[in-house]
């Protein structure tokens, strides 16, 4: 922005110094070539000079917003690899937990399964101990039986 004032008044200062107001002039109206010349180089030195200093406010600007650019993909760059990094982090937190609870349920049923297989043995044996014992009940009360109806 001040680059460009300062190329403004530079142009405007040349212009005054081309064209001097006719009241300040004492002289003839008329100019020599010579003074003319002289004028129009400085003029359109002036314009040069003013040309390549808006030539180069314009680079200065586009490496300004190129750079601007370059900050704002980072920016952005950065952020978006900060979300992928916490969703990674928040995926392991969340697997590992999982893992875990699956762990633990596969030991859970296991330890239901070895209850239910320990009290069907327990319940089998049981059953296998009333029977034998039912059985020589019998056998016996059936020895009894015979043994009085033999002595009659």
């Amino acid at each position: 922005m001040e680059q460009k004032e300062q190329s403004e008044k530079r142009a405007e200062e040349a212009g005054k110094q081309a064209v001097e107001p006719i009241s300040e002039v004492q002289e003839p109206a008329v100019m020599s070539l010579d003074e003319i010349l002289e004028r129009s180089e400085r003029a359109y030195a002036a314009y040069m000079e003013a040309q390549m200093e808006v030539a180069k406010a314009y680079r200065e600007n586009e490496l300004q917003a190129e750079k601007a650019d370059i900050e704002s993909e980072q920016k952005a760059k950065n952020a978006c690899d900060e979300v992928i990094k916490q969703a990674l982090k928040t995926r392991d937190g969340t697997m590992g937990r999982a893992e875990q609870a699956h762990r633990k349920a596969i030991e859970q049923a296991k330890k239901v399964y070895d209850e239910s297989v320990m009290q069907a043995l327990k319940t089998r044996d049981e059953a296998m101990e009333q029977a034998r014992k039912a059985r020589e009940d019998t056998i016996g009360k059936a020895w009894e039986i015979y043994i009085k109806v033999a002595k009659k």
